[in-house]
């Protein structure tokens, strides 16, 4: 699979941001360094944290100056503990300051992501429960945000629409039930793409089965209820359970027969991870 972090996307994302900071307009570090002055930093953890986004934040450097050179000293994926130093960067002052907050947002968004699903992840890693991700991303994030919930130990729902057809309550409404929805997704979608329905209700679980939908994603359900359906469903179909499932509440969603959870929070309302640049020494 293509890093999505060294992407023409990737490389179209940091000069966006890049042009929004006004880096080559940075009036304070070209006043106080002149052309000549060089240093050296470090990027290190202010907390635990899972890293991710380094390829991405060592581009931002090499784009700003390519006199900048970069050291990861850690890998996506490593959990990295408080303290730890994860990159190395050395180069014209000036430069490296100007990229300092444009590579350290990506850093931060991509290892505060990675950090919460790797909570997720571990909180259920003894069920047969996987934890994925929605698409509420962050708009034109998304393979960057995805990737990050990869590298925290989660898995990808579908990617954008075209990947799997999944019928909500929506699409029920306008379509005058469950099941017209279903055969008419199943007369025009590419042959072999799984078909997902939303079930609010036992009623909605009994259609969804007799429709012989792939995947059936329970929405907003009480564990109890969750039981309820499963019990329905009885192996016929996927198990996704989706909506009011917190951090704190998780082990109660990760029931017996539920295949899939899907956590929006892994990346709608995530905290950026604390981590920060700071120059160590002048090199001249």
């Amino acid at each position: 699979m293509t890093n999505p972090l060294t992407t023409p996307r990737a490389d179209r994302l940091i000069a966006l941001a890049l042009a929004e900071d006004a880096v080559s307009h940075d009036v304070t570090s070209r006043a106080i360094f002149p052309r000549g002055h060089r240093s050296r930093a470090v990027i290190d953890a202010k907390q635990d944290l899972v890293v991710c986004g380094l390829d991405i934040a060592a581009a931002v450097f090499r784009r700003v100056d390519r006199r900048l050179q970069t050291t990861l000293l850690a890998r996506d994926g490593d959990r990295a503990h408080r303290g730890a130093e994860v990159m190395r960067i050395e180069g014209p002052t000036a430069a490296l300051l100007g990229a300092e907050r444009t590579a350290l947002n990506f850093l931060q968004r991509l290892s505060g992501i990675a950090t919460q699903t790797r909570r997720y992840a571990d909180a259920v890693k003894h069920t047969s429960v996987r934890i994925v991700d929605t698409r509420k991303t962050t708009p034109g994030w998304r393979a960057l945000e995805k990737y990050a919930v990869r590298t925290g130990g989660g898995h990808n729902h579908r990617m954008s629409l075209r990947d799997l057809v999944l019928i909500k309550d929506n699409h029920i409404a306008a379509a005058g039930s469950l099941t017209a929805a279903v055969e008419r997704c199943r007369r025009v979608a590419p042959r072999g793409m799984k078909i997902e329905v939303e079930a609010k209700s036992l009623a909605e679980v009994r259609e969804a089965v007799a429709a012989r939908a792939d995947i059936i994603l329970l929405d907003n359900m009480t564990p109890a209820r969750i039981r309820a359906a499963v019990k329905l469903i009885a192996g016929r179909a996927t198990v996704e359970v989706s909506g009011g499932v917190r951090y704190e509440t998780l082990r109660r969603f990760a029931l017996p027969g539920v295949d899939l959870i899907s956590v929006g929070a892994l990346t709608h309302s995530v905290a950026a991870a604390d981590l920060s640049l700071d120059l160590r020494e002048r090199l001249a």
